[in-house]
């Protein structure tokens, strides 16, 4: 009686598990075919590599485009080393005491706040404060205060796998703590840290509010990191909150949801390229 209750049990949970597969992929897959059967059909060089026109009602994304990728690339070159740097501190140098203990919760407790706040500090300070006005530096550095505390929990984790053992025979060989985690400890930990950039940079092109305030809302190629631009996921918002055109928006959406699958293969075939490389070194 008592094994057929548990076995009763299993197929429950088993169904429940299942069950919720099935919802989030359905869920997923739904999002993705509205957005992308409105969308898709829409898409030509034209609309890629043409200046909106009309409010962008007509015309094309590249303005767009090209303020998202400046957008991205100053965050994460500003968080990306500050952030790797200091994952490596956190997991290698600093102890357990109740300072480290407050900065982990700091870092943990800054990844949770709304991206609106971030926006706000960086209008009232970038903007405001510093007088970089609305601009690509303005946005691109509320961007990277947004994803620091991705790049340093994801790269703490990534450091902290690696196993000790690594760190004890090079220690043992002779080398340096610099040395060892520099030359042996950062390259094992290579795909997660990695993988915590790829995931800012998802979070990132998907920012709307910080940008907003930040940013500006350019429909203009920008020239320099002191000019506005509007990033794909603002002017995605400006075309479907204003009723400027669903349709655009819909073509906006799609590119946005394609350049972030791009992003995603990218990173999967790099960090396979990466583990590959190594476990072959390591035969050798």
């Amino acid at each position: 009686m008592y094994r057929h209750s548990l076995k009763i049990e299993e197929t429950l949970v088993k169904a429940f598990i299942y069950f919720s597969v099935v919802c989030v992929v359905f869920a997923l897959f739904s999002i993705l075919w509205h957005i992308l059967s409105h969308g898709v059909g829409l898409i030509t060089w034209e609309f890629i590599s043409s200046y909106p026109r009309e409010m962008g009602r007509a015309g094309g994304i590249l303005p767009s485009i090209v303020g998202t990728a400046c957008l991205v690339a100053l965050a994460v070159a500003v968080a990306g080393p500050i952030g790797i740097l200091t994952a490596t501190y956190l997991a290698e140098y600093a102890g357990k005491s109740r300072i480290m203990v407050a900065v982990r919760f700091s870092i943990d407790t800054l990844a949770g706040v709304p991206s609106i706040v971030f926006g706000l500090f960086g209008f009232a300070f970038l903007v405001i404060f510093c007088g970089f006005r609305w601009s690509i530096l303005s946005g691109g550095l509320t961007l990277a205060f947004m994803i620091l505390p991705v790049i340093v929990r994801t790269s703490e984790e990534a450091i902290k796998s690696v196993p000790y053992e690594y760190r004890e025979c090079s220690l043992a060989l002779g080398a340096t703590k610099w040395q060892t985690v520099a030359r042996v400890v950062l390259p094992a930990a290579a795909p997660g840290i990695v993988t915590g950039i790829i995931l800012s940079i998802g979070r990132s092109v998907g920012e709307t509010a910080a940008i907003m305030l930040t940013a500006g809302s350019s429909l203009g190629l920008p020239t320099s990191i002191m000019d506005p631009v509007r990033s794909l996921s603002l002017h995605l918002y400006i075309l479907v909150s204003e009723g400027v055109s669903f349709e655009m928006g819909y073509a906006t959406a799609s590119v946005l949801i394609i350049l972030i699958f791009l992003v995603n293969l990218l990173t999967n075939m790099t960090v396979r390229y990466m583990i590959t490389k190594r476990m072959g070194a390591g035969a050798h």
